[in-house]
């Protein structure tokens, strides 16, 4: 008889973790931004990752740029009156090679909640020197803002438009069991 692998839960550590994205600006550069307060956990049976979720605060978007990051907040792009939380939520999990995996799940941004693909590196989990369990991940995915109805954009003279519809989204950490 086969005994089942114990699925352990692992919070983010926000000291340990950024979540950021990248945009083209006018075609001619990449703006980045991060969020600056979320929370997330992953979900591990023994080496492997299976499931994770996360969510966002819209309004601690931080872009360098308080005007824009002021823009950014308003009713034409996150609108955070109105939806103040990005939500992501983990529906099936891959793995590729290993430590390496695609994670297919629901994002839920402006209010309207798509699928979304990520590729995903997990580590085996650690003991840290302060008798913690520890993993490390990353996770990078592309979405068309467009689909999330952040339609905002201005054409450009010269052609193009202001804001790329592009986002490259990429996230870097380290979890903690919970517990």
């Amino acid at each position: 008889m086969e005994m089942a692998t114990k699925t352990t839960t692992f919070e983010v550590d926000k000291s340990h973790t950024d979540v950021e994205f990248s945009v083209r600006h006018m075609g001619i550069s990449t703006i980045r931004g991060r969020f600056t307060e979320f929370s997330g956990s992953l979900e591990m049976e023994g080496d492997k990752l299976v499931g994770a979720k996360a969510e966002i605060q819209a309004d601690s978007i931080h872009t360098k740029e308080e005007k824009r990051d002021a823009h950014l907040r308003s009713a034409d792009f996150f609108d955070i009156e109105k939806h103040p939380n990005i939500m992501f939520v983990a529906q099936r999990v891959q793995e590729q090679d290993e430590g390496r995996y695609r994670m297919t799940g629901q994002l839920t941004l402006h209010g309207v909640t798509k699928d979304l693909s990520l590729e995903v590196e997990a580590s085996r989990p650690i003991n840290d020197p302060y008798g913690a369990k520890r993993i490390g991940f990353s996770a990078e995915g592309l979405l068309d803002r467009r689909d999330f109805g952040l339609t905002w954009n201005t054409a450009i003279e010269a052609g193009g438009v202001m804001v790329g519809h592009e986002v490259k989204i990429h996230i870097e950490g380290e979890a903690t069991a919970a517990g």
